[in-house]
């Protein structure tokens, strides 16, 4: 009987494969149908590749002070002019987009990954798993996030956390608030899927509980992580701006999109350069709304069913 059990698999093994790779085109036929998305996602492609590889063209790269040229207007030298201290506009700008880009998708893997894992574990096993798991996701739920984030960043502030390490703390913040709402969607849809038939086929097949977890049921839930990720980026870009705005998050002289424009702090600045503080506002607008752009593609083309 055993087997035949693995004959049956190995010879179904690679119709599975096929009809796994045959339901991704699809997706991705899907997907480009969507204008917008494809807008979105050819914008974020251009961003990433400028922010990464641009600096490393710029002759100012170094990002000394040059007292002789502080706060000048756009030119043919300086783009988008140089800022208080006559650093190049632009190239910082770029240097920033690495940083804001780096926290935005790391914290989005660690959320991601401890909402997914937690809210498998506590739909699987239920019990008192989910019953600790879901009071303390509950619990940092019911706290605010933006006040959370202050605060930690008033502690990491008062503790003189030096600014090489603030960056992975800010990561790790960013995640600790991000997870539980995933949590709590992975969850309802393992309940959902504890009942499905192959799973009732996967237990008279005596599979282990890992091997039901991450081989059958996480597998299934894929589509749901990639759009809940994708959307995750966007959020935790626009936290870490408005903490390095605030000064609590990543600080100077490591350049944000967020404390590029807390450089512009006052009625002159604002009235009188706008070239301190536009091109970081439009980058993070910019990026935000093509990542938005994006996730509502993938969730179109990805869970054909749920669409708008």
């Amino acid at each position: 009987m055993a087997s035949t059990v693995s004959e049956i698999a190995e010879v179904t093994r690679p119709e599975q494969v096929a009809l796994r790779s045959s339901l991704w085109h699809e997706a991705f036929l899907r997907l480009k149908k969507k204008r917008l998305a494809m807008v979105g996602l050819v914008f974020l492609l251009v961003m990433a590749a400028v922010c990464f590889i641009g600096p490393f063209f710029s002759p100012y790269a170094s990002g000394k002070i040059n007292t002789a040229m502080i706060n000048k207007p756009p030119s043919f030298s300086h783009w988008l002019g140089t800022d208080s201290l006559g650093r190049d506009i632009l190239t910082r700008l770029m240097q920033a987009g690495r940083i804001s880009l780096t926290v935005g998708i790391a914290s989005m893997v660690l959320s991601v990954s401890i909402g997914a894992l937690l809210g498998a574990l506590a739909g699987f096993y239920r019990g008192w798993v989910d019953q600790v798991i879901m009071r303390v996701a509950d619990v940092l739920m019911t706290i605010p996030g933006l006040p959370l984030l202050f605060i930690m960043g008033a502690v990491l502030s008062e503790w003189k956390i030096p600014t090489d390490y603030r960056i992975y703390i800010v990561m790790v913040m960013l995640s600790l608030i991000g997870w539980p709402g995933l949590a709590r969607m992975v969850r309802s849809q393992m309940l959902t899927l504890r009942e499905s038939e192959f799973m009732q086929a996967a237990e008279v097949l005596g599979l282990r509980d890992r091997r039901k977890l991450f081989f059958h049921l996480l597998p299934n839930l894929t589509p749901l992580l990639i759009v809940v990720a994708t959307l995750n980026v966007g959020g935790a870009i626009l936290s870490e701006s408005v903490l390095s705005y605030f000064g609590l998050g990543v600080v100077p002289p490591t350049p944000t999109w967020g404390n590029m424009m807390d450089a512009a702090n006052t009625l002159i600045d604002f009235q009188k350069r706008p070239w301190l503080w536009v091109p970081p506002g439009i980058a993070i607008f910019a990026t935000v709304i093509s990542i938005n752009l994006l996730g509502d593609g993938l969730r179109d083309a990805l869970d054909p069913k749920q669409k708008r």
